[in-house]
């Protein structure tokens, strides 16, 4: 049905239905709808963004607002009213498979709801002297860890002030997330291999002899075809470029010439599995886990080499993939195979310099822009991927992994998730070959399942919640109700959604924003829950929280 979706929307003639509105004027109505609404949460009233009113009904309970909070807990029954809570991590979840949805909840609420309480209230690794969910690293007391005190100046651990200090500790939900992305990376390799090994062998075989074509393929036979020495000469001067920068700023880069070919290496290998997986879930595993991993045992120490490191084998696979997507909409389409080549190119050397500009722009122009610290309490500049991009470098590449999840480490078992996800996706195909009648077993998606809080953190809560609240209830229209007029309908309503919400937003800051212009008021509060990010061990104090 995802596929047929995306050809209808491409090729079926518009026509205007009798009593009814095309496609376009619906684009219109929901866009200038989205565009209107995103006042209230964008400036008015920014609390629609995540209503844990769980937290309202016990404003003094350190339990309830760890289990209610949206944005600092576990988001029990947190709602986001706010398109931006719904598609800003996830993707839009009307252009999600419903089977796609339904793996990604399960994982969700096992992982959420179950294994995490329980590894806090069982106080496993000290874990209830830490948040139930942070992206933060503190010390064994339960405080902020102090990391320019382990950092000499050449950007490396200073062992002698790691020592002194102690030893870096996460929080529960922190843990759990490596560890599900651990099973979630090794449950990716072994679901291709066993459910599409034999359909990869036969697609190779055939995309060679060039037999069982499609009608698709056979229309775009007239174009030119993209020289496979274009893409080869691109990552040629791509891989000599980087490994010269490297090489020629390496006190700064930190990363040898031999990490570069590695990491290339990795993104070509992981590219193939996790484009399968994307191909038909609509959900993309991550790969950053796997190559913080490897740099960070071979070259231990270096935190900006293991973000490098990381760029370069994950961030590559990442865009190859929606390279892929692209090329894929442009063959539905049927734009020539060239001119999707030349736009791409010509779309990252601009995007690149765009990037870096506005980058720069912001640095220089919001002040004490992603220091949380000297921010005001709901400011929109706290930068949440960039936080957990940066504990990732000190977590896997200054400290290293050794001393986080292996021999020197607090948290060595954790890798016992690397053979549960291997496990996993054998289980259900032994289970789908025994009972080969029940087609449901097949859509346990192990790598979905297991992964579905790979964008957690700087995810939250409420981003799942209403994510998933709003993929079934689209699952539900399609079901019971017009099913023909959803699949019309679904893909323009979703662009129209992050349209309308874009153009506000750029409208707001460039109105507002850069006037300093805010309100003020119990509605500007983000999530009302002060006490969830408060520890519960007897004896530790925390700056506006009980001690026990």
């Amino acid at each position: 049905m995802y596929k047929n979706n995306n050809c209808r929307a491409l090729h079926e003639k518009e026509e205007r239905p009798k009593g009814g509105l095309t496609r376009t004027q619906f684009f219109l109505i929901a866009f200038i709808c989205s565009f209107a609404y995103y006042v209230l949460p964008g400036y008015l009233f920014p609390m629609l963004t995540s209503l844990s009113w769980i937290c309202w009904i016990f404003p003094t309970s350190v339990l309830a607002q760890q289990l209610g909070s949206g944005l600092k807990g576990l988001g029990i029954a947190a709602i986001g009213l706010d398109w931006s809570s719904v598609s800003s991590y996830l993707g839009s979840p009307l252009a999600s498979p419903w089977f796609a949805t339904a793996n990604v909840a399960v994982g969700f609420v096992f992982i959420m709801y179950f294994l995490t309480p329980i590894t806090y209230w069982l106080n496993l690794y000290n874990a209830k002297t830490f948040p139930i969910f942070s992206d933060g690293l503190f010390t064994s007391t339960g405080q902020e860890y102090n990391i320019s005190s382990i950092i000499n100046d050449n950007f490396n651990i200073d062992m002698e002030s790691y020592e002194r200090n102690g030893r870096l500790h996460l929080s529960t939900f922190f843990v759990m997330t490596y560890g599900v992305g651990f099973a979630s990376l090794t449950a990716t390799i072994f679901h291709v291999m066993v459910f599409h090994g034999r359909e990869i062998w036969q697609q190779s075989k055939s995309a060679f002899k060039e037999k069982n074509i499609d009608i698709h393929t056979r229309l775009m036979s007239k174009y030119n075809q993209v020289p496979e020495w274009w893409f080869v000469s691109i990552l040629i001067f791509t891989i000599a470029a980087t490994i010269f920068s490297c090489e020629y700023y390496n006190e700064q880069l930190q990363l040898p010439w031999w990490g570069v070919l590695l990491a290339c290496f990795l993104a070509i290998f992981f590219t193939l599995p996790i484009g399968i997986i994307t191909a038909t879930t609509n959900q993309t595993p991550g790969l950053n886990i796997i190559t913080e991993y490897i740099i960070g045992y071979l070259y231990p120490g270096r935190p900006v080499a293991n973000i490098c490191f990381k760029v370069y084998g994950y961030i590559s696979m990442s865009q190859a993939i929606t390279f892929l997507q692209d090329f894929k909409l442009g063959h539905y389409m049927k734009i020539p195979p060239r001119t999707m080549f030349m736009a791409q190119v010509v779309g990252t050397i601009l995007a690149g310099f765009v990037y870096l500009g506005t980058s720069w722009w912001l640095i220089n122009s919001i002040t004490d822009i992603c220091d949380t610290s000297l921010l005001p309490a709901n400011s929109q500049w706290t930068c949440p991927g960039d936080h957990v991009f940066y504990d990732a470098s000190v977590i896997w590449g200054l400290v290293g992994p050794r001393r986080i999840f292996g021999d020197l480490g607090t948290y060595q078992t954790v890798n016992w998730f690397f053979l549960g996800g291997a496990i996993a996706p054998c289980l259900v195909w032994l289970a789908h070959r025994a009972f080969p009648k029940h087609d449901w077993i097949r859509l346990i998606h192990m790598p979905v399942l297991i992964g579905s809080l790979g964008m957690m953190p700087p995810a939250t809560a409420v981003n799942y919640t209403s994510w998933i609240l709003i993929g079934f209830l689209s699952g539900f229209v399609v079901y019971r109700y017009r099913q023909d007029w959803w699949q019309r309908h679904n893909y323009v309503l979703s662009g129209a959604l992050d349209a309308g919400l874009a153009f506000m937003a750029v409208l707001l800051y460039l109105c507002l924003g850069l006037e300093g212009i805010s309100l003020e008021w119990w509605g500007s509060d983000l999530d009302g829950c002060p006490l969830a990010s408060c520890p519960t061990a007897k004896g530790v104090v925390v700056e506006g929280c009980p001690v026990y």
